[in-house]
């Protein structure tokens, strides 16, 4: 166990950019959570990571090809007006089959296409910095004027037919913002832990949080611990980050929904007031048969 290369130079920039993206991918899960699309950042994840295996075999950036492909499939769902995980499941088996006929049939070869699977935040560079800032950015100017519409158009969803409201818009403008992450995550991250970012802290968020606020609160809040906890164990112990991180989320997803499970079980074990104060009944006076004060 070596801990010296935690404070390595060489690993500071890959550490700048999984962090940032341990910050936004979690806010577009509780999104997608709260659309019940957590699907789709799947699908998004297996476009991405063809589209840069595309990309790098016409000679363009890896992130470029990602974002692009990405983009087409969010364009696409949008275009056709889908709704659910359906679409996104045929998305996923679709970039999936593209994926492993790219790496069998180009000159980049299998390598690089599990390279996209698993990962290589270690090697991150000056453009994945890039990629990251640009994201965060985006999703920090866009975020705040989404939200609200999202949960309108989700919990009154009539307010917006009965005023005519372009909702299409918005929603298409977060699909494009979900698929420009999970692009960037995929090529960064790996296709599974940046779906791993997207899924665990907003699923352990909707069950611990009391509002929405503290929902975005819980998700950047496990998303960037867990990620810290990961990269420094993954260096420490000489491991690949991307299973470590998945394995630190599915820790703290077991770990809130075991917390959940004992606060429901004490909440319905608990005596009531009136258990455990019961209303005595006035005893009459010895006296005078009138009932005792």
């Amino acid at each position: 166990m070596d801990l010296s290369l935690l404070s390595d130079p060489i690993f500071r920039l890959p550490f700048v950019v999984g962090l940032l993206l341990a910050i936004v991918l979690p806010l577009l899960g509780a999104l997608l959570m709260l659309r019940d699309e957590w699907l789709a950042a799947l699908g998004y994840a297996h476009l991405a990571a063809a589209g840069a295996l595309l990309g790098l075999a016409f000679g363009l950036p890896a992130l470029l090809g990602g974002v692009a492909a990405a983009g087409a499939g969010a364009a696409a769902k949008g275009a056709g007006g889908a709704r659910g995980n359906a679409f996104y499941g045929f998305m996923i088996l679709g970039g999936w089959a593209a994926l492993l006929l790219l790496a069998a049939n180009t000159g980049l070869g299998e390598q690089l296409g599990h390279a996209l699977i698993e990962g290589q935040l270690y090697f991150a560079g000056p453009t994945d910095l890039m990629g990251a800032i640009l994201l965060a950015l985006v999703a920090g100017a866009g975020l705040p004027w989404l939200m609200p519409r999202l949960l309108r158009a989700r919990l009154l969803p009539q307010h917006e037919v009965a005023n005519a409201l372009p909702a299409r818009r918005w929603h298409l403008g977060f699909d494009l913002l979900a698929a420009a992450g999970m692009a960037v995550g995929t090529a960064s991250l790996g296709l599974m832990a940046a779906f791993a970012l997207v899924l665990a802290p907003a699923w352990i968020a909707f069950r611990m949080a009391p509002g929405w606020g503290w929902t975005l609160v819980w998700c950047t809040a496990v998303g960037a611990l867990a990620y810290v906890v990961a990269f420094a164990a993954a260096l420490a112990l000489d491991q690949p980050f991307a299973p470590v991180l998945v394995a630190v989320l599915l820790a703290a997803a077991a770990g809130g929904a075991a917390d959940r499970a004992l606060r429901v079980r004490g909440a319905a074990t608990s005596p009531t007031p009136s258990a455990q104060h019961p209303a005595q009944t006035p005893k009459p006076n010895q006296d005078n048969g009138e009932p005792s004060p």
